[in-house]
C-alpha cells in the first residue's frame, strides 16, 4: 500500500491573495485536502512549493 502524503501545513496559516504564506497551498487546495487522492496531493504540494519559491523571490 502506498504511503500517505503528509499534510504540508506548518501552522503558519496566513492567506495572502488566496494562497497560504506558510504552506503555499491555495484556499481551494486546503479545503479539498482530506478528499484528495494521493496523485492530487502530490500535484498540490509541487504547485505549492513553486508558489512559495516565487513568493520568496518577491520578498
Amino acid at each position: 500500500m502506498a504511503k500517505e502524503v503528509e499534510n504540508p501545513c506548518n501552522s503558519i496559516c496566513q492567506l495572502d491573495s488566496g494562497v497560504c504564506r506558510g504552506c503555499g497551498r491555495t484556499r481551494a487546495e486546503i479545503k479539498a485536502w482530506k478528499g484528495m487522492k494521493r496523485p492530487e496531493k502530490q500535484t498540490a504540494i509541487k504547485a505549492a512549493t513553486l508558489r512559495l519559491k516565487k513568493q520568496q523571490k518577491v520578498l
